[in-house]
Order: structure tokens, then C-alpha cells, then sequence
């Protein structure tokens, strides 16, 4: 039997196939079905902040219902989420598309780097002073 603490609300459960106790689960269902009820007469006009004021459901937990793809932000011109790094509003995904330039970017970087002789490593790390150095200059 795998055991677990309920991340929500703290309660010991027999985890099977979610990560979260089933009166968790039987909640979240209800704070799911709120919002749709509430985004089927508000869709055109309501914001993230707004269905969670109206529905008391956490800002957190609408945008796990999204990325989940069970609250469709179709039609909805003004629902948009905080991206993950920099706060900036988007639409999906976790990541706006600066900060996924920016990643791939670094990514880039560190793969040539990795790829480059000792010294280039050394020299991109800010010149840092590895023991090797110290039998080189004698």
C-alpha cells in the first residue's frame, strides 16, 4: 500500500492514481464545475482574477483547470495566467515566449561551452582558478 500526505490538505491517503486525497479530489471536481458555470454566462468579459473573486476558487487551481485543458480559454479573450518566470500574461503554456527565447538561448550557450577546450570552460565560468591552473604557471 503507498502511502501519502494529501499536498492540499495535509490528511494521510492510499495513493493510487492521483497525488491527492479523494475528498480532495470530490473538491476540486465542485470548484471545477463552478467555474464553468460561471465562465458559460461571463466568458467575453471575465479575467483569471475575476472567476477566482466569484467562484472563491484559488487563482492556482484555474490555472491547474487550464493547463489540464479542462477550462478552455476559447472565447475568452481577456483569461490569461502569470507566466512561470517573468509574470507576464499569457495564454498557454507555462512560459512566454521571452522567456522560452531566453532558455533556449542559455541552453544554446551551455552546450557550446560544454563542447569547448578546459580553458574556455574556465573562461566562461568568470575566469575561475582551478587547481590544474597552479601546475601550469610553474
Amino acid at each position: 500500500m503507498n502511502l501519502a500526505n494529501c499536498p492540499r490538505c495535509g490528511k494521510l491517503f492510499s495513493r493510487q492514481a492521483r497525488n491527492v486525497c479523494p475528498n480532495c479530489i470530490a473538491t476540486m471536481e465542485k470548484e471545477y464545475e463552478t467555474c464553468v458555470a460561471y465562465l458559460k454566462e461571463n466568458k467575453h468579459h471575465c479575467t483569471m482574477h475575476d472567476l477566482s473573486e466569484a467562484t472563491g476558487v484559488s487563482v492556482r487551481q484555474i490555472k491547474e483547470f487550464i493547463r489540464e485543458g479542462r477550462i478552455s480559454m476559447d472565447g475568452a479573450p481577456n483569461m490569461s495566467y502569470p507566466c512561470d518566470s517573468c509574470e507576464q500574461p499569457i495564454r498557454e503554456g507555462h512560459l512566454c515566449e521571452n522567456c522560452k527565447a531566453d532558455l533556449q538561448k542559455q541552453m544554446k550557450l551551455a552546450e557550446s561551452l560544454s563542447k569547448g577546450s578546459p580553458q574556455q570552460q574556465a573562461n566562461a565560468a568568470g575566469g575561475a582558478y582551478q587547481i590544474g591552473n597552479r601546475f601550469k604557471e610553474r
